[in-house]
């Protein structure tokens, strides 16, 4: 029994990693929270909000060199801002080091404190994609805290193709990108059959009631729960920690209790903004270093459809680091853990010139 319940505690460990509270480390600076407000901001489908919300965290001196850093979908700036992330990059002598570094975290539409469906509107919120997540992004950077240039984009997974939308949108605007756990080819296969199963079963959920629920529809833990573990968790790990019927139950009793505040309309609104995500044909205006890493065991971009070498072929100066498979590594949540590639990172920062606008 003795044995059971330490693997348990293991497991509901391993599980809980994703929703890991925010905190810093005492190296770095504490983060600061901002908000500003985008007026009459209109979406690609011809919709318009007359007060956009946009929340962002920033970390260091404003006179520090600007670093943007995007998070995944349904994160925020919080959850970037752990020990086992933050710790291992904003400290001192760190790639990013938040003593050169001014380095600012938004929360993307419709995340973590920014405008979303919960707030008031719910199933009336404009449909945003990923252009307009990324142009309220430079909205907010270049109009309200008046940056003309930085000098890296980092971002991971849903972070990641912003990225790599930032690289062709606004060529000009920054040295290096380094989109992570993402790839600038159209949302299609796997993981967006997955994706469309997820949200369909939440819609179809007599409890979601087309979007005016009471609570939230159980089917919203049970399919995110689904998604979760088909898409990321990387197959040696779970072949590692969950080797018998008896302990992958105990995972997925562990991840189904795990703490999840989401709500259903948000979470809906968050995975159908990457249907139509295609970086593809603008890719050749990327100016910028290109460093993109991904995992080998990346159940989302398997490395074996060659797709990613063939898209970074198109990029003048692109370079992909494929972090090698094991039983550290997690699929498509490894790059959560800079460990496995900081000094990729730092290395990239160091050759790059830096522009100066």
């Amino acid at each position: 029994m003795g044995e059971t319940m330490k693997t348990l505690r293991l497991l509901i460990g391993i599980a809980l990693f994703v929703f890991a509270r925010p905190a810093f480390a005492a190296d770095y600076p504490a983060p600061r929270e901002g908000e500003w407000v985008a007026h009459d901001f209109k979406f690609h489908t011809g919709e318009t909000l007359a007060a956009l919300k946009l929340h962002y965290t920033t970390v260091g001196d404003p006179a520090g060199i600007p670093v943007i850093m995007l998070h995944g979908t349904s994160g925020s700036a919080a959850g970037l801002l752990t020990p086992a992330f933050a710790g291992e990059l904003f400290g001192q002598g760190q790639p990013l080091d938040a003593s050169k570094y001014f380095i600012v975290i938004p929360d993307a539409i419709g995340h973590g404190k920014s405008s979303k469906p919960s707030d008031g509107l719910r199933t009336k919120f404009p449909q945003y994609d990923y252009s307009d997540m990324v142009e309220a992004q430079c909205r907010l950077l270049t109009e309200a805290l008046g940056i003309k240039h930085v000098r890296l984009i980092i971002g991971n997974s849903m972070g990641g193709m912003h990225t790599w939308l930032w690289g062709e949108k606004y060529p000009d605007y920054m040295d290096i990108l380094v989109p992570m756990a993402a790839q600038p080819t159209p949302m299609a296969s796997r993981n967006w059959m997955l994706r469309r199963m997820m949200i369909e079963i939440i819609r179809n959920d007599p409890e979601y009631n087309n979007g005016d629920y009471t609570q939230q529809p159980q089917s919203l833990r049970r399919s995110a729960t689904l998604y979760g573990i088909a898409t990321s968790g990387g197959t040696l790990r779970y072949q590692d920690i969950a080797p018998t019927r008896e302990k992958a139950d105990q995972f997925v009793d562990a991840r189904l209790a795990a703490p999840f505040g989401a709500d259903a309309n948000d979470w809906i609104w968050q995975w159908s903004s990457s249907a139509d995500y295609d970086a593809m044909p603008e890719i050749g205006k990327i100016q910028a270093a290109v460093l993109a890493i991904n995992a080998a065991d990346d159940e989302r971009y398997p490395p074996e459809t060659g797709v990613m070498q063939e898209a970074l072929n198109r990029v003048p100066n692109g370079k992909l680091y494929l972090i090698p498979a094991s039983t550290r590594t997690s699929g498509h949540s490894t790059t959560g853990d800079p460990k496995f590639y900081k000094d990729q990172l730092q290395e990239v920062l160091q050759k790059t010139p830096r522009k100066t606008m």
